[in-house]
């Protein structure tokens, strides 16, 4: 419910004060919540520094004005100074209103920049129609917001992935690329010039859609992909809500893992030395168990038993 309705529901008839409050006060906890999560992704993985200037790439999709409106809050609250830049790409896609993210940033006070790039129609004459537009589109828009980072003068690129993005990215690259691979929190560009971050990494995108609406945010339909339902990554995305909905704590207890790994218990000889490992006579605590819980055992409240998988 965004602030909006809240405004024309105490106007109306038969809503009580008690629960205007309560909605009021929920809303505030989610606000609470999301600053203080993009808080601790920022402190865990050194996002942002003092001196910083911090591109944050707004699509118009609620995830990326989020993005934008929690790290305005961390700004004002910050023991260090950052700048912040928002920056759209326009694509040229069909019926985009260009005139939404310029009224809605200039109504905001926020620094920012509207680059046009016709990539939609290479999109179009490159890719079959009906195939996935996605990862040429993506390496388009990727080159393009490194050049204006440079630019502008921008050391750090915040992107909007969430939580679920993350998770979804990696069982794509498990289920369809062989690979354990996720998308990372904080990691350097291909070309190795610019550092790109991700604060909402620890956000789950429930959330952000509820924000989404709370703050009522001028979404703008993504009309280049939009329409491609069966993607793998909705089919990616299916699969966590189904497991989120039959097994409470299975997504959170795989998200914990990506911060949790043990090399010497998966099987890349790049990653971990099996060729050159001895015995050495002295006990090791991680040894030879896979699974620290039993299968007979009863399970400790939060942590996925062999039978629920």
């Amino acid at each position: 419910m965004s602030e909006a309705d809240l405004d024309q529901m105490g106007a109306g008839v038969g809503t009580s004060a008690k629960t205007m409050e309560k909605i009021a006060h929920e809303n505030n906890k989610l606000h609470k919540r999301l600053c203080r999560l993009v808080g601790q992704a920022i402190g865990d993985f050194n996002m942002i520094e003092d001196g910083d200037k911090v591109m944050v790439c707004l699509s118009g999709g609620k995830d990326s004005y989020a993005l934008l409106d929690i790290l305005l809050t961390l700004r004002e609250r910050a023991p260090i100074h950052f700048d912040i830049v928002a920056v759209n790409l326009d694509q040229k896609q069909p019926n985009f209103p260009a005139d939404i993210l310029p009224a809605y940033l200039d109504k905001l006070g926020v620094d920012y920049h509207i680059e046009n790039q016709d990539t939609y129609s290479i999109v179009k004459r490159l890719i079959p129609e009906g195939k996935t537009t996605c990862s040429l589109c993506s390496r388009l828009r990727r080159g393009i917001l490194y050049r204006v980072a440079d630019e502008l003068g921008c050391n750090k690129i915040a992107l909007g992935h969430h939580r679920d993005d993350i998770l979804e990215t990696f069982f794509l690259n498990m289920f369809f690329g062989g690979k354990l691979k996720g998308m990372p929190a904080k990691l350097v560009s291909d070309d190795g010039k610019h550092m790109v971050i991700r604060p909402l990494a620890y956000v789950k995108e429930a959330d952000t859609e509820r924000y989404a609406e709370v703050k009522g945010f001028p979404i703008i339909p993504c009309d280049l992909c939009g329409s491609q339902e069966n993607l793998q990554r909705k089919q990616i995305k299916n699969m966590l809500r189904g497991w989120e909905k039959t097994n409470p704590g299975r997504v959170d207890n795989i998200f914990s893992s990506l911060s949790t790994v043990v090399p010497s218990h998966l099987q890349d000889r790049d990653l971990f030395g099996f060729m050159d490992l001895k015995t050495d006579g002295v006990p090791n605590p991680l040894g030879d168990i896979a699974f620290d819980e039993e299968p007979c055992s009863t399970p400790t409240p939060g942590i996925i038993s062999l039978q629920q998988l």
